[in-house]
């Protein structure tokens, strides 16, 4: 609530005091609860952050008036508020805006009566009789202090009265406004603002097939209010994307009421659409999102997607600078899968960032956990790569056997040549493929090779290796790398 400044106090009081003059009727409180609601839209971006509009229709009498705009969100961003006229926007200014979040507890309550008179009801443990007795709060930092005639007291020794609510506080979250209007009348009012506490996340669940060929995917949009507030039958829409925020400058001081001054008011379950660089995903119906809830919505599904597993063994660029010797036993390629999200695919729309929990059948039909890897956001046509774990019967033995320094054939910088061994053993009863992708630094050239490489990138080198049933196959090479 707006609390006058002591100067303006002692100014009322001395009008008052003059002949002629008398004290400014205090202005009446109105509240404007869920009932007048008329619509309420939400819209939810990835980073603990959202956007309420409110629309509400109140009646305002002329003149200067105090509407309490109750059922806000307690992580209301307050200078984010804009309370506006939609049926008549002229009709009325709003004067200045308070964000009072202080809600009324019992010890919130003995708080604000520190340096007041409350009553101590005690009930005697046989009789039941009740005596009273007058108290004045000293203080509860620690625990309540209190005054009782000539003795003091600490703890609460029995039922506390209080004589009234201190105007502070209040039940719920409230944004109190201070408005002028020019004419009474029922006005269509909207209140926006920005929220913490309100977040979403897309979740994927993916079956494979037995053969590991295909799979089938659904998506859900999982919502999650820890705002303090609940949101009745809100139209409610997402924004998958990394929207730019600037970062709050820390106040050590915590306010309970924040006052600022604003200018005059001047078909499937979701649906997605392009906004500026983002996408909006919108529910074809509305939903109440309730306060400390989790809420999960469909968002997607999609069957028989194409899917390609690999088996990938891949090195570091540290091999190539020193002698390493054995690098490494029981190596074990890491299992990944990759799926396009295209049309003809089955998919072939926008995927908001989550993660990915894999599943496949057992030979008895029962879907078992695979492996989950997190995608980031994906646009159509784009290629998920998704890693579930290490491979269990397939490993792979790397050792460096040998190593020298040459003759570099750059103007300043060093030289070496350096020989590679990998076994690559399969416990499969099936032939696999492993991929061997080596980050080979500086300027390099093959020298020799037991199987033709390629070149997938400017310090890549790639083997497809073949690897029998239950059998082994060894990949040599040799290469010469300059700094």
């Amino acid at each position: 609530m707006h609390h006058a400044t002591p100067l303006a106090l002692a100014t009322a009081a001395l009008l008052a005091a003059l002949p002629g003059h008398a004290a400014p009727p205090a202005i009446a409180e109105l509240r404007s609860t869920l009932d007048d609601q008329q619509a309420l839209a939400v819209t939810i971006y990835n980073q603990d952050l959202a956007l309420v509009k409110d629309t509400r229709r109140v009646a305002l009498p002329a003149g200067g008036s105090r509407l309490a705009w109750r059922d806000v969100s307690a992580q209301m961003k307050p200078q984010t508020a804009l309370l506006r006229g939609v049926s008549q926007p002229d009709a009325f200014q709003v004067l200045e805006q308070n964000f009072d979040f202080d809600l009324l507890t019992p010890a919130k309550l003995l708080e604000k009566s520190v340096g007041q008179t409350v009553r101590v009801v005690r009930t005697h443990p046989t009789t039941g009789a009740e005596t009273v007795e007058t108290a004045r709060v000293l203080a509860t930092s620690g625990g309540p202090v209190l005054q009782i005639g000539d003795r003091i007291e600490t703890g609460i020794p029995g039922r506390i009265v209080f004589d009234q609510l201190p105007p502070q506080l209040r039940d719920r979250p409230t944004l109190v406004a201070e408005l002028q209007a020019r004419q009474p009348g029922t006005q269509t009012v909207e209140l926006s603002y920005l929220s913490g506490g309100l977040s979403w996340q897309a979740d994927y669940v993916a079956e494979l097939d037995a053969g590991g060929g295909k799979l089938d995917l659904n998506g859900w949009i999982t919502l999650t209010n820890r705002s303090g507030n609940t949101y009745p039958n809100a139209k409610l829409q997402l924004v998958a994307g990394d929207v730019n925020r600037v970062q709050e400058a820390f106040d050590g001081a915590v306010m309970k009421s924040r006052t600022l001054a604003v200018p005059a008011a001047a078909a499937p379950a979701v649906t997605q659409q392009s906004l500026f660089e983002y996408h909006l995903y919108t529910l074809a119906r509305p939903t109440t999102i309730a306060d400390n809830q989790t809420k999960q919505v469909a968002l997607l599904q999609a069957a028989a997607v194409p899917v390609r597993r690999e088996l990938l063994l891949a090195g570091q660029p540290y091999y190539y600078g020193n002698a390493a010797g054995e690098i490494g036993r029981r190596l074990k390629p890491g299992v990944f899968i990759e799926f396009a999200n295209r049309e003809e695919a089955g998919l072939g729309q926008p995927l908001p960032r989550g993660v990915v929990r894999v599943y496949q059948r057992d030979s008895e039909g029962r879907a078992q956990f695979i492996g989950e890897d997190r995608i980031d956001h994906s646009a159509k046509n784009e290629t998920l790569r998704l890693k579930l774990g290490e491979a269990f019967d397939v490993t792979a033995d790397r050792t460096q056997t040998d190593f020298k320094r040459r003759e570099s054939t750059l103007k300043t910088g060093y030289a070496y040549e350096s020989a590679y061994e990998i076994v690559l053993r399969n416990a499969k009863p099936e032939a696999v493929t492993v991929t061997v992708r080596e980050p080979v630094p500086g300027d390099w050239k093959m020298l020799e090779e037991s199987q033709r490489h390629t070149r997938v990138a400017a310090g890549t080198a790639q083997w497809l290796v073949s690897v029998p049933a239950n059998g082994s196959t060894t990949l040599k090479y040799r290469v010469l790398t300059q700094y």
